[in-house]
């Protein structure tokens, strides 16, 4: 674990502070209070991109109160998504859902023009259907495959383009957002292969996503969708003059000719760094775009330094990496990291129960025999998971709440 951050801050660490790069919170896809619903195949099923987006909103916004479902089935096409959308998505009542179908839609041949009529149809019912339902929309284009796994792909990665060509004209069509997934993911895969990066497979089958392509999956919807970029920030000069601390609040700050402490209560978590993630930093802006939780100190003497969180040492820099702005949200230990890591396993208990409650409940169909003791006993099985569900998720909104820490910064003797 200490040489997994020691990488990461020799790496990451001199980056600067991307607030040019901040989106306004007003212009993102997701608002407070959200019930949000991914839709999709088995890439929504595997819980994995789903995961990484919910652990961002949750942390990123932890009085929001927002809910989490996924209505993922594998296998699944546009049509099929057409036909359940009611008994899938509306009937649980989202404010906001994700759809994305395409991959098996398209049959992982050559282009097939009626193929397409069927998903560009479909697509547009069920935005339709959303729009009616007062629902928000995110249209997503499915990943890229990866030519790098299977020949076949090459021929279905051209595919794919023409086939989704459609998406953006349906999403304004019905003033949703497009987020095109494919063009993304595609130039990502396409840097690595030119990079020779031969053993980071973001799809490892060239099609489902590994914990690395889901951060590329959640980061290229997460970005498209125009998510805030910075967690918090703090500058402060040791030499004096008043800080800067957007997205928190600072007290109880010494400073001096050689350091700084001080007390820092933020607004909201970072992100809480995979070690899987680590190998794809570089092809997602080493998550800048999407996770800066910063610290500037300048007017620091020519040294290393260490920085301490809770009188626990996380971390060491040089004097001119303070002054230019490092990103703490890369850091793999501590005690902010382990809170967002003890946030994601409560996700992932709730979501076990999700996934449970949709396999089992909702997509259950009783034989005629028991038609009677189903219609009878479903409704009451769905209410009591979804009691639970609703329990966990509270339990996940506790535990994301930020707590005051105490930051020092003193030279390495």
């Amino acid at each position: 674990m200490r040489r997994l951050a020691a990488l990461l801050i020799l790496t990451f660490a001199f980056v600067g502070t991307p607030i040019g790069r901040a989106r306004a919170e007003d212009a993102f896809f997701f608002k407070s209070g959200d019930r949000v619903l991914f839709l999709g195949d088995s890439i929504t099923e595997q819980y994995q991109y789903s995961t990484d987006i919910e652990l961002y909103l949750t942390t990123r916004f932890p009085k929001w109160n927002l809910f989490f479902l996924n209505a993922g089935i594998g296998g699944d096409t546009a049509q099929g998504g057409n036909g359940r959308f009611a008994a899938h998505v509306l009937a649980e009542k989202p404010t906001a859902i994700t759809i994305d179908f395409g991959m098996n839609d398209a049959a992982y041949g050559p282009f097939d023009a009626n193929r397409n009529s069927i998903y560009v149809k479909s697509t547009e019912a069920m935005l339709a259907a959303a729009k009616n339902a007062g629902v928000r929309v995110a249209l997503v284009s499915p990943n890229a495959v990866d030519r790098r796994v299977n020949d076949r792909f090459k021929l279905y990665l051209e595919t794919q383009k023409q086939f989704y060509e459609p998406l953006k004209g349906l999403a304004a069509k019905f003033g949703d957002p497009f987020v095109d997934q494919y063009a993304v993911t595609r130039a990502t895969l396409e840097k690595l292969e030119a990079d020779g990066a031969t053993k980071l497979l973001p799809f490892g089958d060239g099609v489902h996503t590994s914990p690395s392509g889901a951060l590329l999956m959640a980061h290229a919807i997460l970005v498209g969708l125009h998510a805030p970029a910075i967690v918090s920030n703090v500058e402060i000069d040791a030499a004096g003059g008043k800080p800067k601390t957007p997205g928190c609040a600072i007290e109880n700050l010494t400073r001096s000719a050689t350091g700084a402490s001080f007390e820092r209560t933020d607004e909201a978590l970072p992100l809480p760094m995979q070690a899987d993630w680590v190998p794809l930093l570089p092809y997602v802006d080493q998550l800048n775009d999407l996770n800066w939780y910063g610290l500037k100190v300048a007017g620091l003497p020519e040294g290393n330094y260490a920085l301490a969180i809770d009188g626990n040492e996380v971390a060491k820099y040089t004097a001119a990496q303070l002054a230019s702005g490092v990103n703490l949200g890369n850091l793999t230990q501590g005690p902010i990291y382990e809170q967002g890591q003890r946030v994601l396993a409560a996700i992932n208990v709730k979501n076990q129960i999700v996934h449970q409650r949709f396999r089992g409940v909702v997509m259950f169909n009783a034989p005629d025999w028991l038609a009677d003791v189903a219609a009878e006993r479903k409704p009451k099985e769905l209410a009591k998971r979804m009691d639970l569900i609703v329990e966990k998720q509270a339990e996940v909104h506790k535990l994301a709440q930020p707590v005051k820490h105490r930051f020092e910064v003193k030279p390495v003797k």
